[in-house]
């Protein structure tokens, strides 16, 4: 049976994490209880060089249940670096990754037609916001500037994706030989090349 790791990046996110991790939990339960993935899945939280309580609220959590589970970085890293560390951490202990930041914004629900997608033959799925009724008019115009701009300079990237995406383990393995240092996953993960979807 498949098993999943949900990879989420943390910086900071004492107030949050309480929240959200309870949410990922329950996904997990969800997915195992549909036949969708293993019990052997497990809820990966990355602590970025976090300043307050974050790693130490992720290890309360890993006490609490086994599904959770969770790596330090030494430093803050950044965002990419962190999703990265984690997506490298889990390729070789699971047969997909979801990562998804920790605050709770994207539609944790989507993860079943995710999965779906993975067991009907795509190794990549993407999230993809399918509107933006609750940003600015500043933020949805410089929004679909910014990803027209990165079409116009030959950027494969998927429109209105942000880092929300399944990517299979044999995509990772692949993934694994990219030896870029300044990250941009959006970029990045089109150029492996596997079999993709997207749902919204």
């Amino acid at each position: 049976m498949t098993t999943l790791y949900i990879v989420i990046p943390c910086y900071n996110e004492e107030q949050v994490l309480p929240i959200t991790a309870p949410m990922f939990l329950k996904k997990i339960n969800d997915l195992c209880a549909q036949g969708l993935i293993s019990d052997e899945s497990r809820v990966m939280f990355i602590d970025d060089g976090s300043k307050d309580d974050t790693w130490k609220i992720i290890q309360g959590l890993t006490k609490e249940d086994k599904h959770f589970t969770g790596i330090r970085q030494s430093r803050n890293r950044g965002h990419q670096n962190a999703v990265l560390a984690g997506l490298m951490e889990a390729k070789d202990k699971c047969d997909i990754t979801i990562s998804i930041d920790c605050d709770g914004q994207d539609d944790i629900n989507a993860m079943d037609d995710m999965v779906r997608a993975y067991l009907d033959g795509c190794e990549v799925v993407y999230g993809v916001r399918s509107e933006r009724k609750t940003d600015t008019f500043f933020k949805r115009f410089t929004a679909e500037g910014f990803y027209k701009f990165l079409k116009w300079m030959g950027a494969d990237v998927v429109f209105n994706h942000a880092d929300y995406r399944l990517i299979s383990s044999r995509v990772l393995q692949e993934f694994a030989n990219f030896k870029e240092v300044n990250l941009f996953l959006r970029g990045m993960v089109p150029l492996v090349g596997f079999k993709s979807t997207s749902v919204y």
